[in-house]
């Protein structure tokens, strides 16, 4: 009888490169930063040693294999992205040197650095410039992205729920930021400590959006969803 060959899994391709990453910048350098290769660039990440949101976690990771490997497949180029809870802004930047036009989102505090990292790793190199702009989740959402002009295509999202109090206020901004035609790539890193959160927190994403897994890499506790907003019937969410 002839083997049959296993099919090679998400898990055999990505962790191994992830896994290879090193997720704590150096404190023994002037500038501590890492390198990266996605859409045949090179790309230098600055970090800081003293906020989660300045560092290259693993979930951002994942989100820019996806990015890279299904880039044109979903015509990423040329469509409106924004990423919230950008941090170091891995993912914004692969997504222009793919043509996207983007805007990456963060805390006030985190957008000096944000703002570094976009800027140099594109200037020259993309179709459209990206924008960097403050995002407080839940806060002022209309004011600063008015329902009347938002045109998103893609939202991205890498760990963005985690072990924090501002659960609700993601929520509203993922509802806010999200039309019809918009869809949600959003990276999640499972965490012990953090089911009951975790818990909840699908439950109520889950009457706005439906989702789908795109990738499942246990070997991480990382998943990767897709997500768009669920059908509305005479005011009410259709199962």
């Amino acid at each position: 009888m002839e083997d049959k060959q296993e099919k090679p899994t998400n898990d055999d391709f990505m962790v191994p490169a992830i896994l290879e990453r090193q997720y704590i910048p150096p404190y023994l350098t002037n500038v501590a930063w890492e390198g990266f290769t996605f859409a045949g660039h090179e790309i230098k990440i600055v970090e800081a040693t003293d906020m989660y949101g300045a560092t290259v976690w693993p979930s951002a990771l994942v989100l820019c294999y996806f990015l890279e490997k299904y880039g044109e497949q979903i015509s990423i180029e040329d469509k409106h992205v924004i990423e919230i809870g950008a941090g170091t802004g891995l993912a914004s930047i692969v997504a222009s040197l793919m043509g996207a036009k983007v805007t990456a989102t963060d805390l006030m505090e985190l957008l000096g650095n944000l703002q570094y990292n976009v800027y140099r790793n594109t200037k020259l190199k993309c179709k459209h410039v990206p924008q960097v702009n403050v995002l407080n989740w839940g806060s002022e959402l209309e004011e600063k992205f008015p329902k009347s002009s938002l045109c998103f295509d893609y939202i991205l999202a890498a760990d963005v729920v985690y072990n924090h109090p501002y659960l609700e206020e993601l929520l509203a901004t993922f509802d806010h930021l999200c039309q019809n035609h918009t869809t949600i790539f959003w990276a999640m890193k499972f965490r012990k400590e953090n089911t009951n959160i975790e818990n909840i927190f699908f439950a109520k994403f889950q009457k706005l959006f439906d989702m789908e897994v795109v990738y499942d890499l246990p070997t991480l506790n990382i998943k990767l969803y897709k997500a768009i907003r669920r059908c509305k019937i005479n005011g009410y969410f259709t199962e």
